[in-house]
């Protein structure tokens, strides 16, 4: 983030200091800052067209102070109907935190003041994930997470997206793996030779996603527009619905899903009921592997954020890992450092996998890199940054599907070193256990980054919960009644 950037972000960020009289959390501010970045990003742009006449930002900024509040209330919902289809999907449903007239007065002056808005349009982009990001440092709460730009960046490099692919993120969040992967295809290629048939491609059939939560869905949208990507209702863009249900069936195949879906348990919704998964369970990440692995092309490659339980899990934890060994190359594994996500006891891979020609045996080898043994606490004091997945990077190669002549190329460092092969053969004896750790951590007796005792219980009913749910399912296909 440049300077500049850092110092609008921040002077963004002091305004919801003042609102905090009016009951603001920071996750509320950042969504009503939306709306108004929307209209002020409208007329700036010259895209007031996107909005009805008689409801834009010179309209809300000419109302009087005794009437502003009522008004915007009332242009908030006539957007959500009459707007442009990109304008609805982030003003529907919409309703304002403000209660104060006066704040939303001092709001409107100060967004007015800037002169932000004269930056470049990938300059908006960079502000408003900054936004995103302080919000994401200052909430914290268990089972929210923020993926690390270095992170996000480094996949997004070992995949090497193309104009000519279909790019999926079915846990999308805010955007931010489409945006990276939109920012590698610009700049690794020459824009101004493609032809008209990829610059249609590139604008309406390439980035594709879905996100559960109609708020966050917000937040999307506006960062996808910010960084001049288009949402089509029908099809391209971020779309709001449920992925593990019938709404997945929108996302088309893709030649490339990069996604860190979301950890836990589907609590108070069952087990899906997507017909195309042969393992039906409660656990989000189990499913949307699931969903990943059926997803892609053949040929098509993945990289995909996934918590340690995905690896050893048993049971239909077991039949999934077998499936996906089967139907993809699971080339290799990134064991991720600790503490990089905001629930501090939660370990995660990366996986990265390209959908093999048949249906069974496309995995001989997984090579696994131990990025977490013996590497720093991450955390405020201590950033991740993108130069902690060089050494890795070197190691993976330049070969994103994970061929055999590129996995030919890669050396075994043995059981001092960070970089090992395991053969298929060998996984199956362990009974297809991935959990595979050989190195000794001297930072193992360090309870530092154990989870809060709240995080464990939460950790504890959700397993609880899922086993519950699994024994209910059993007990239907049983034809039982259920009792509990």
């Amino acid at each position: 983030m440049s300077t500049a950037t850092h110092d609008i972000v921040a002077k963004l960020w002091n305004l919801c200091n003042i609102l905090k009289d009016d009951g603001f959390t920071y996750y509320q501010y950042v969504i009503e800052l939306t709306y108004l970045l929307f209209l002020k990003m409208a007329k700036e742009t010259q895209t007031e067209d996107r909005l009805p006449e008689g409801y834009r930002w010179d309209d809300l900024k000419g109302t009087d102070e005794a009437d502003q509040l009522k008004f915007y209330k009332n242009l908030l919902s006539h957007i959500g109907v009459y707007g442009s289809p990109l304008a609805k999907e982030i003003f529907v449903d919409a309703n304002s935190f403000i209660r104060k007239a006066a704040n939303l007065s001092m709001l409107v002056k100060e967004l007015d003041k800037l002169d932000w808005y004269s930056a470049k349009k990938e300059d908006l982009g960079d502000v408003y994930e900054g936004l995103i990001e302080k919000n994401a440092n200052e909430t914290k709460k268990a089972g929210q997470y923020f993926t690390p730009r270095s992170l996000i960046d480094s996949m997004v490099h070992l995949m090497r997206p193309s104009v000519e692919d279909i790019i999926q993120d079915p846990a999308a969040g805010v955007g931010g793996f489409l945006i990276a992967a939109n920012r590698y295809i610009q700049e690794h290629s020459d824009i101004s030779r493609w032809t008209d048939r990829q610059k249609r491609k590139h604008r309406s059939n390439t980035f594709y996603g879905m996100e559960i939560t109609q708020d966050v869905h917000r937040l999307a949208l506006m960062n996808l527009m910010l960084h001049g990507l288009d949402f089509n209702p029908e099809g391209a863009g971020i779309h709001c619905g449920d992925t593990l249900s019938p709404e997945g069936d929108i996302l088309p195949k893709a030649s490339l899903i990069l996604t860190n879906p979301p950890f836990g348990n589907r609590n108070g919704s069952g087990i899906p009921n997507r017909l195309d998964f042969k393992f039906p369970t409660s656990n989000k990440q189990l499913c949307f592997l699931q969903h990943i692995y059926l997803g892609l092309k053949v040929g098509g490659r993945a990289a995909v954020v996934l918590p340690d339980n995905v690896l050893f899990e048993n049971g239909v934890g077991k039949s999934i890992r077998s499936e996906l060994m089967d139907k993809c190359n699971l080339h290799t594994i990134l064991r991720l450092p600790s503490g990089i996500f905001y629930a501090q006891g939660v370990k995660t891979n990366v996986l990265f996998f390209t959908r093999g020609k048949k249906e069974k045996g496309n995995t001989t080898e997984v090579w696994i890199y131990d990025l977490r043994a013996n590497m720093p606490s991450f955390g405020k004091r201590t950033s991740l940054t993108r130069s902690h997945f060089a050494d890795f990077e070197l190691a993976f190669g330049d070969d994103p599907l994970g061929g055999s002549a590129s996995l030919d190329k890669r050396i075994d460092t043995g059981e001092e070193r960070r970089f090992r092969k395991f053969s298929r053969n060998w996984i199956a004896e362990r009974g297809d256990n991935l959990d595979i750790a050989w190195l000794k951590d001297e930072n193992a007796d360090n309870n530092s980054d154990l989870p809060e005792p709240a995080i464990l219980a939460q950790e504890a009913i959700g397993e609880l919960e899922a086993a519950l749910a699994e024994l209910r399912g059993i007990l239907k296909e049983l034809g039982e009644e259920v009792s509990v």
